[in-house]
């Protein structure tokens, strides 16, 4: 037999065991620690370790780290993308056992998630962001600073795949628990620093520098950094607070930044348009820009 056989039939040998096809209906739905997992199984962390470790020498689920923990979730490479999500289309969504595990953890998460109120001028920053993927798909997206996940949640529905980075543990444990309650099972949440982003180059359609240049030591670096992630014909979209020294300051420091970095800034769009709170501006490369014209 050839090598796709031989790992297809390992594949189907590991689902066959009923908690390993219950763990990798889990991490379909929501990427999941160790200690999550093993509070929904009820079962031993070695046993479930030890299950984990076939389900990845198989290819059905990916460890990552995040910060002390460890994480695994559905293989969200492109390699191999449609024949995992052949094999895993066989597991049913209506399974009682899958509906409970996953309801045990959202009940978990849900327990750790704080709820804030959105103003109406947040209201109106999330109009503006979804008007700007209404003629254009988002893709495969990052959002660099993505906090408690609100923008992750906002758009994920139009974008391939989705990953948030946010240094802050809390911040990236609040938004998971956010993307789950949301049923947005395309959202990975990640570590990173802003500066030296954990992704290969051109990985990433779209990305949004979530409200940090402004406090940025080094806000060139950061838009370089992003601009290397960008794939061709991709957009960066710089989002920013206004902050004490007004809005013109931050209007010029965006354009200043973006042109010492080789981007091309439209004209960033004041929310709301009287006595604005943020700034939405688009970035694309210039080199891109000037070929397109």
């Amino acid at each position: 037999m050839n090598a796709s056989t031989t790992r297809l039939l390992q594949q189907f040998k590991a689902l066959a065991d009923p908690t390993r096809a219950r763990l990798v209906a889990l991490c379909r739905a929501a990427e999941c620690s160790v200690s999550e997992l093993t509070e929904v199984m009820r079962q031993s962390q070695p046993r479930i370790s030890q299950h984990l470790k076939q389900l990845c020498a198989a290819d059905l689920l990916e460890r990552f780290r995040d910060g002390h923990f460890v994480f695994y979730r559905a293989p969200t490479g492109a390699g191999n993308a449609a024949s995992h999500r052949r094999l895993l289309g066989l597991l049913p969504d209506d399974e009682p056992q899958f509906l409970r595990d996953v309801e045990k953890l959202r009940t978990l998460r849900a327990g750790r998630k704080t709820v804030s109120a959105d103003s109406g001028d947040d209201r109106l920053l999330y109009k503006a962001l979804v008007e700007l993927t209404v003629a254009r798909p988002l893709g495969d997206f990052l959002d660099v600073g993505c906090g408690q996940g609100r923008i992750l949640k906002l758009l994920a529905s139009r974008a391939q795949r989705v990953v948030g980075v946010d240094i802050d543990p809390d911040a990236r444990r609040l938004a998971r628990a956010e993307v789950l309650l949301a049923g947005l099972p395309n959202c990975s949440l990640r570590q990173g620093d802003m500066y030296a982003l954990p992704f290969a180059d051109g990985a990433f359609d779209t990305i949004i520098l979530d409200d940090i240049l402004a406090d940025a030591e080094r806000p060139t670096v950061a838009l370089a950094e992003a601009l290397r992630l960008l794939r061709p014909g991709g957009r960066i979209l710089l989002l920013a607070a206004v902050n004490d020294d007004g809005i013109d300051v931050l209007r010029d420091n965006l354009a200043a930044w973006a042109g010492a970095t080789g981007l091309r800034l439209a004209a960033p769009r004041p929310i709301p348009g009287k006595n604005p709170n943020w700034l939405l501006a688009v970035a694309t490369p210039a080199a891109a820009a000037i070929e397109a014209a």
